[in-house]
């Protein structure tokens, strides 16, 4: 089993930063995928960042240049920084990751518990 935990959410003021961060605890062979989603009041989650095999990021066009992804693979954990923050970006973030356990396994799809971002003045 694998678990997830994010932390670094909070209240921020427009054009202010923050950084997320979400550490992959538990059984871990290696971690093929791992990717910042969020969601807004009635809306859809989207994804916001991800890197595969710590080489290959991508952003959703509503956050190029302003949001970084990066990982730390001793740690195992992805950070999001997160500058020039508007209001829309106001959402539940939630980590992302696919694991493989074991060599004989398929990789499995796990999800943190979510981090509120709110941006307001």
């Amino acid at each position: 089993q694998v678990q997830l935990v994010e932390s670094g959410g909070g209240l921020v003021l427009p054009g202010g930063s923050l950084r997320l961060s979400c550490a992959a605890s538990g059984i871990l062979l290696k971690i093929n995928v791992m990717a910042w989603y969020r969601q807004a009041p009635g809306l859809q989650r989207e994804l916001v960042a991800s890197i595969v095999n710590v080489v290959s990021s991508n952003y959703a066009d509503s956050v190029k240049g302003r949001f970084t992804i990066s990982t730390d693979n001793a740690k195992n954990a992805v950070y999001l920084q997160m500058n020039s923050l508007k209001p829309e970006d106001t959402a539940v973030y939630y980590c992302y990751a696919v694991v493989q356990s074991a060599g004989w396994s398929p990789p499995k799809v796990y999800w943190g518990q979510g981090t509120q971002v709110t941006v307001s003045s």
